[in-house]
């Protein structure tokens, strides 16, 4: 299959995405997180505040905020268990129990793993991966790494001033079990999501941050020991107490151009046991072949691009009152923050809730990229459109927000919600009983004219960052979101009329009321 073909099944198509006689081997699954063997560890601090509000940024980080901080974004917040009818009589019941973090993941599967870099004064300078089911770093290389990272990222940031760098990586396997071929959308999105989340809680903890999309992958997968058949890095986000220090300078034509090749040279390789519990793993030569793609083997390949101008709708604007940006405890929202699916209740939502939740998910999407390098503010690449039910004071349907003018353009008048529900590929969700069915779109063609098929897994990335606002900013005002790709992108295009504005819908995300369906939860709060 070309790669082509490969990526419009995932979005347009994707019941060719996984073999209709796919069955998951639940018995043979692989763990949610990865266990490294025989290697140092450096326990974390397990007395995480509950509170993120009125933090006071230390002079100097240090190794308990930084445990503090990795448990906020990735760490393992809670145990749950609840209960299924297994047959249409409900006489048979299932019993499923996961541990949950404070971002959501597809099938609560979390193919990401977290990767730090730190040069602090209270631990060995060196590389760690943060080890999730016990809440400590394992250090994977120990030294001084400053000069291979500011290399590796093509000598844009200037790594003297940071004290530490994350890395987000996908493991193929960890979701591919289930989804085979569709994991790879998933993949995007998942570590999108985990950005967005790292963004926010770096903010409270002080913490000044970039994202770097483009990167020498082979160089920084080499730093970490990783094999690129199994695993490799998404994105690079370093970390100063400085915002004000250099994140995206065009050195190139200074330092000169750098390769993968040149740096790996300089580092020995390390191969280190890792348990992942699965005894037969399956092949996923398409996952592999996408990834060869994507990578970036020199420098010269960085490109910045501009995010495109508003969309023009022809339609009627409807101005949403002006209200105030939402002020919440992250650390209450996020363990407030539920995903509903037939626990949607149908409800009146009111101008100012609506208001409140499209202007925080979009005003806090601003953050620094190598996209758009040093012209901070640019237009976003994504963007939101949705199809309302029931809210008071504007007629149903289905309309794009202007976050500019802070209004709604809209494109078509009537309730959509039965063709919605039609374009469901699982009837997990009743959008019968939702009022606010929101996608997030981009361009139909992925970014990949001028980024190639790195564009795609980035464009996911954007995506899944502004799902993860989305999703603070409902739980914020007492409103539950559940993400979904099972959707006929096409329908909804069509419903939004994008054709003429080249764009397609990336994700689909209900939000409403809920009620909380009976289940076993225990905080895992140290």
């Amino acid at each position: 299959m070309s790669l082509e073909a490969f990526l419009h099944n995932l979005h347009f198509d994707i019941d060719k995405a996984r073999p209709p006689d796919l069955e998951v081997d639940w018995e043979d699954a692989p763990l949610a997180y990865k266990l490294y063997r025989g290697l140092p560890v450096i326990p974390l601090s397990s007395e995480v505040p509950l509170t993120l509000e009125g933090r006071e940024a230390p002079a100097k980080p240090d190794l308990r905020g930084i445990g503090h901080f990795l448990w906020y974004v990735f760490g393992l917040t809670q145990f749950c268990q609840s209960v299924f009818a297994s047959d249409s009589t409900e006489q048979a019941v299932s019993l499923m129990q996961s541990y949950r973090r404070f971002v959501p993941s597809g099938g609560a599967l979390y193919p990401n793993e977290l990767y730090v870099y730190l040069n602090l004064e209270d631990l060995p300078a060196g590389v760690y991966h943060y080890d999730v089911a016990h809440h400590r770093l394992v250090l994977l290389r120990e030294g001084d790494f400053d000069s291979y990272l500011a290399r590796a990222l093509g000598n844009r940031c200037d790594m003297s001033a940071c004290f530490g760098t994350v890395f987000v990586s996908t493991m193929f396997w960890k979701n591919f079990f289930k989804y085979n071929n569709f994991a790879y959308r998933l993949q995007g999105l998942d570590a999108g999501v985990l950005i967005g989340q790292l963004l926010k809680v770096a903010k409270r903890f002080g913490f000044a941050s970039g994202v770097y999309f483009q990167f020498l992958d082979r160089a920084i997968n080499h730093l970490l020991g990783l094999s690129e058949q199994e695993e490799s890095v998404y994105a690079v986000i370093p970390l100063s107490m400085e915002p004000a220090i250099t994140w995206f300078s065009n050195r190139n034509s200074i330092d000169g151009i750098v390769s993968a090749t040149e740096l790996c040279r300089e580092l020995t390789a390390v191969q280190h046991d890792h348990y992942v519990r699965s005894r037969r793993i399956m092949e996923y030569p398409m996952l592999i072949k996408m990834n060869e793609a994507s990578l970036m083997e020199s420098s010269r390949m960085f490109r910045q691009i501009e995010g495109k101008k508003n969309v023009i709708c022809e339609g009627q604007a409807v101005a949403l009152p002006h209200v105030k940006r939402l002020s919440y405890d992250l650390a209450s929202v996020c363990r407030k923050r539920y995903s509903p699916d037939i626990d949607f209740v149908l409800g009146k939502v009111s101008q100012p809730q609506l208001a409140a939740l499209l202007q925080e998910a979009v005003a806090s999407f601003s953050y620094r990229n190598d996209l758009d390098g040093v012209h901070e503010g640019l237009k976003s690449r994504v963007s939101l459109y949705g199809c309302l039910y029931s809210v008071e004071g504007i007629s149903d349907g289905a309309y794009y927000y202007d976050s500019a003018a802070h209004a709604l353009q809209r494109v078509r008048l009537g309730d959509h919600r039965f063709w919605l529900q039609h374009g469901m590929a699982a009837d997990n969700v009743n959008l019968f009983q939702v009022p606010l069915c929101l996608h997030v779109a981009g361009d139909k063609d992925h970014l990949k004219t001028v980024l190639g098929y790195r564009g795609y897994r980035i464009q996911q990335m954007e995506a899944g960052m502004l799902v993860q606002r989305l999703l603070l900013a409902a739980s914020a005002i007492g409103m539950g979101g559940h993400p979904l790709l099972g959707f006929d992108a096409n329908l909804c295009d069509e419903i939004y009329k994008m054709d003429s504005q080249g764009k397609t819908s990336l994700i689909q995300i209900p939000v409403g009321p809920y009620r909380h369906r009976p289940r076993l939860a225990g905080s895992l709060h140290g």
